[in-house]
């Protein structure tokens, strides 16, 4: 492996004489693939030649509705769906197996009903992640995956507590992805309504005379308005008490309530707003005065937030953190933090200012890959239109980086900047993990040379990576080298 560490001392500017074919697009062209997709394969590139960088653009930005994966890959998608009762019943059967846990006396048989009780929910977890990989890899609608992303790490929850892990894919495919290039406002609705977020932040246990503050302290500091936004602890509390009654029921009846109340009560799926567990006191937040009056006041405080220029600047320093790079230019943030506010929110014409930015385009091939991106892209460049069996591998090596799918613990969500992923123990396990890729990891795939050098799907190397190439004995050799490189791990 020396000349792996070679890699990274060697001088990177220069071009070595040319020993690939050559992209067959132009280098902006390939470069942006690279930067809007989770990688650059042979699909797109076609698609990019055919319609254009401009034309293939707008389509990114804009999908239409729905999957549109190669059959294949939908077809395994749709096998997990039909294999399963609708979330609600599996919600209410594993909540009665937890219960029931409490009245089995023997240890032995209690260890048995334990175990079979988290198979169900890791299970849920487990077809969850291939479902999202699978999209990540295959779908021609690469930008609004990799927002998905970006969406589920922005509004994080963590699949091991109490029983997210059954909710996670439920989450991820009806509160994230339909409205990752839509409307900010409908996406924070979406999530808050979500059992997932209201379990992980505690919400489902708030209410009148039992107030819980998490959930609205992380909304303000996480996904609107950003540390320094202009809240105070009054505003948490405010937020807090706007939010109480708002939670999780997945009984079949409706809860007794008084006959005043009972027009109140909001029920979709495992969402509820029960108005007993609801403080009806007047609230004062933000500036703004709220009347009680049950589940109107969330939408009132929802609509506040995502029209602030505090959310508006924060959500689009985060877009520009993820798809620019550490420290994004603030005349560009500001520009998109405008484009957000008088777009009430668009998110996807708030990115489209930010691709047909000079910065933007200053940026390209600079980014350094986390290990999401890292390991997605190998499989994308080598496996190209061959779809894998398994993708526990991909999965698996994805966690050994540390950036496990549904893995962040806390609220904030995995870093996005390259310091949290370029020190020496992330490099060594990026060699470990790039000689498990370059071998039999993912025996499905081609040679990665095949790829660059026939196809054309990654720049010229540099001078000290074209060196050394030149000394890989094998195929193997090669690959590992190559995903090694400084080259590789920039986008």
């Amino acid at each position: 492996m020396a000349a792996v560490f070679l890699l990274l001392s060697a001088e990177s500017g220069a071009m070595a004489d040319p020993i690939f074919a050559g992209p067959r697009l132009s280098p902006r062209d390939l470069a942006l693939m690279n930067r809007v997709t989770w990688g650059a394969d042979e699909a797109d590139a076609a698609t990019i030649a055919r319609l254009g960088a401009s034309r293939w653009l707008d389509r990114q930005l804009h999908p239409a509705a729905g999957d549109h994966l190669p059959p294949a890959i939908q077809a395994r998608i749709d096998a997990m769906a039909e294999r399963h009762a609708p979330l609600v019943d599996r919600f209410v059967a594993a909540q009665a197996q937890q219960r029931a846990l409490k009245d089995i006396g023997d240890p032995d048989a209690k260890a048995a009903a334990r175990k079979a009780y988290d198979q169900i929910l890791n299970e849920a977890a487990r077809e969850a992640a291939e479902r999202s990989v699978l999209r990540d890899l295959y779908s021609p609608d690469q930008l609004r995956e990799q927002m998905t992303w970006f969406w589920f790490n922005h509004f994080n929850v963590h699949q091991s507590k109490a029983n997210i892990r059954l909710l996670i894919g439920d989450y991820e495919d009806r509160a994230l992805r339909p409205h990752a290039l839509g409307r900010f406002r409908d996406l924070l609705a979406a999530t808050l309504r979500h059992p997932a977020m209201l379990r992980y932040l505690d919400n489902a246990e708030n209410a009148v005379g039992h107030v819980n503050e998490n959930y609205a302290r992380e909304i303000m500091e996480l996904h609107t308005l950003g540390v320094g936004g202009g809240y105070s602890q009054a505003d948490v509390q405010e937020l807090a008490r706007i939010l109480t009654g708002v939670g999780i029921d997945g009984n079949p009846e409706d809860p007794r309530l008084p006959p005043t109340l009972r027009g109140q009560l909001v029920r979709d799926g495992l969402f509820e707003f029960n108005p007993r567990r609801h403080d009806y006191g007047d609230k004062v937040f933000l500036g703004h005065a709220i009347r009680g009056r049950g589940l109107a006041e969330v939408d009132e405080a929802l609509d506040i937030l995502s029209r602030q220029p505090a959310t508006a600047r924060h959500v689009s320093r985060d877009l520009a953190l993820f798809l620019i790079g550490d420290d994004p230019p603030p005349a560009l943030v500001e520009r998109m933090s405008r484009v957000f506010l008088a777009s009430d929110g668009d998110i996807a014409r708030v990115l489209a200012t930010l691709f047909r930015s000079p910065e933007f385009d200053a940026s390209l091939g600079t980014r350094f890959k986390d290990p999401v991106h890292y390991v997605m892209s190998t499989v994308r460049l080598s496996c190209e239109d061959r779809p894998i069996d398994d993708v526990s591998p991909v999965v698996g090596l994805i966690g050994r980086l540390g950036e496990g799918l549904y893995g962040h613990e806390t609220p904030d969500g995995y870093s996005l900047r390259s310091a949290s992923w370029n020190g020496p123990g992330q490099m060594e396990g990026r060699f470990e993990v790039a000689r498990r890729l370059a071998g039999a990891a993912l025996p499905a795939c081609a040679d990665l040379r095949q790829a660059v050098e026939a196809e054309g799907l990654a720049p010229p190397p540099s001078a000290a990576t074209g060196r050394a190439l030149a000394q890989a004995l094998s195929p193997a050799d090669w690959n590992t080298l190559f995903l090694s490189s400084p080259d590789f791990m920039r986008r």
